[in-house]
């Protein structure tokens, strides 16, 4: 249990930034990093040789792919009795937080498998062969998406050219 306790304590940032860039509500982020966490639990005997970092970001992500589902099945709702004002309006910001909401809204654009692959190794730092095992993919098959994915982004923040500079935010090459 120590073991345990050692290896997974210091992920939980990370996993916590993970989840909340999937599902971008701190709430359910928090709810979905306790899911994964009580399945690494229950499960820790079940784990194979390997890095525990892959294997907990894997379970998190399936989990989050579930919900997923489950949500697109079910729709979206939203209690009346907890929603407030701040629901429906939106104060002034700074232009640093309206940038990260362009880049996070750009972001969630993308598709899911390209999301997944660009926030696994640009945010969390995993390199090709970890995300390529959290993913259940091929290195090749990331790699590509990660690709793609920095192309779109990068089309989706330099916007229609109006002869102007873009504000391009650089990510960061990941490594194999």
């Amino acid at each position: 249990m120590q073991d345990m306790l050692v290896q997974v304590e210091p992920l939980i940032p990370a996993l916590r930034r993970y989840a909340r860039s999937l599902v971008r509500e701190r709430a359910a982020a928090d709810d979905l990093v306790q899911d994964c966490l009580e399945r690494a639990v229950s499960r820790w005997h079940q784990r194979r040789d390997g890095s525990v970092r892959a294997w907990l970001f894997t379970i998190l992500h399936n989990l989050a792919i579930n919900q997923f589902r489950q949500s697109a099945a079910r729709g979206s709702h939203v209690p009346i009795d907890e929603s407030n004002e701040d629901d429906f309006s939106e104060a002034a910001a700074q232009d640093q937080k309206l940038m990260y909401r362009d880049v996070m809204n750009k972001l969630a654009k993308l598709p899911k498998d390209q999301q997944a692959v660009l926030l696994l190794i640009a945010v969390e730092d995993l390199s090709y062969a970890d995300a390529a095992k959290v993913l259940d993919i091929p290195v090749g098959t990331v790699m590509s998406r990660l690709s793609r994915a920095r192309e779109r982004l990068q089309q989706e923040l330099e916007g229609p050219s109006n002869g102007e500079a873009s504000k391009i935010v650089s990510i960061r090459s990941a490594r194999e």
